[in-house]
């Protein structure tokens, strides 16, 4: 029951990565466009959806808190500024895109504008640097708590949350291109085509990083996966910009949305059976079975789970369903 909760933990992150991550993306997106009638046409085509996306990352904490309390309290004590800033990265994100609607003029709205740009580089590098440093392994003494904040401040942390945020930008031009009317997809497309090389190389600069540490390799359990996973994702951007140039947008989205996906699971398979692996004391590395709530526990939040996930999962695709197609209207060619 340990493994199930554990992959359904991993899920609900990894599709608030992938749904908020083109939210962030398109925010990352507005620091380089200075017509407001382009920034206004991004935010509308990523509004209908910010706030729903939102709602994975509650449901992902929910079952921290409820089923995995050990892991939860290392986590915030642990990795506190990487997860503050993340945390502060989406409430800018959610008040920027509000309360530019307000009926104000242009100079205030490029002000709320701004706060939509720094919100999206806080929440990408935030939980870039979350996994990373959980791929490094943590100084978790005996007494199974982590102690200092170095683990947060190595180059393998910096070019993972540099490769979160690289992958974001990609996935949020990729979502504009399903989303704004055909001239100006056309126009964000090859933005993104041009964006994927970038985090080609950002990815393999943080690849590197992770082989040149002693770190990196005593803390992965699983070495195999470690390698794989990588491979995988390199694999996805580069379907994602065939698929951009053969103009099959639906294609690109859900190799982008893959490739963000993938870094969650190469910290799950990784580490496994670990959750949190030890740089100080081998034999104090947190297993996920120890870190998991007790068995009757996981039981009644299995029943409590039954109802909520087919809810979560109807209201995504009815939202989804609801704002189809481009914002003039139309519908896109989406393979």
């Amino acid at each position: 029951m340990e493994l199930a909760w554990y992959a359904l933990l991993g899920l609900f992150f990894a599709t608030y990565l992938v749904l908020g991550g083109y939210d962030y993306g398109v925010g990352l997106l507005l620091a380089r466009n200075t017509d407001p009638g382009h920034r206004r046409a991004a935010l509308n085509a990523v509004g209908p959806f910010f706030l729903g996306n939102e709602v994975w990352l509650v449901a992902a904490v929910g079952i921290l808190f409820g089923a995995f309390p050990v892991l939860e309290g290392e986590l915030l004590s642990g990795f506190y500024p990487a997860v503050l800033g993340a945390l502060a990265g989406v409430v800018l994100v959610t008040a920027g895109v509000q309360l530019r609607s307000r009926p104000t003029g242009e100079r205030v709205r490029a002000r709320w504008d701004r706060v939509v740009v720094v919100g999206s580089v806080l929440a990408a590098l935030g939980w870039g640097t979350l996994l990373g440093g959980l791929l490094q392994g943590v100084p978790l003494h005996d007494d199974g708590h982590v102690a200092g904040l170095t683990h947060l401040v190595t180059p393998f942390a910096a070019t993972t949350a540099l490769a979160v945020l690289a992958l974001v930008a990609v996935h949020g031009a990729t979502f504009l291109t399903l989303r704004l009317p055909a001239a100006e997809a056309a126009r964000v497309g090859r933005l993104a085509r041009r964006l994927i090389p970038v985090a080609l190389a950002v990815v393999a600069l943080a690849t590197v990083a992770g082989l040149l540490s002693d770190r990196v390799r005593d803390a992965a359990r699983q070495p195999l996966a470690g390698v794989l996973l990588p491979v995988a994702l390199v694999a996805a951007l580069l379907v994602a910009r065939v698929a951009l140039a053969r103009g099959r947008p639906g294609f690109a989205f859900v190799a982008t949305g893959a490739a963000l996906a993938l870094p969650v699971a190469l910290v799950g398979a990784t580490l496994w059976p670990d959750v949190l692996v030890s740089t100080v004391d081998p034999g104090a590395s947190l297993a996920v079975a120890d870190a998991a709530a007790s068995t009757p526990t996981l039981r009644l939040l299995s029943w409590l789970a039954l109802p909520l996930l087919p809810a979560l999962l109807g209201f995504q695709l009815m939202n989804w369903w609801v704002f189809r197609g481009r914002t003039d209207g139309r519908a896109p060619v989406y393979w």
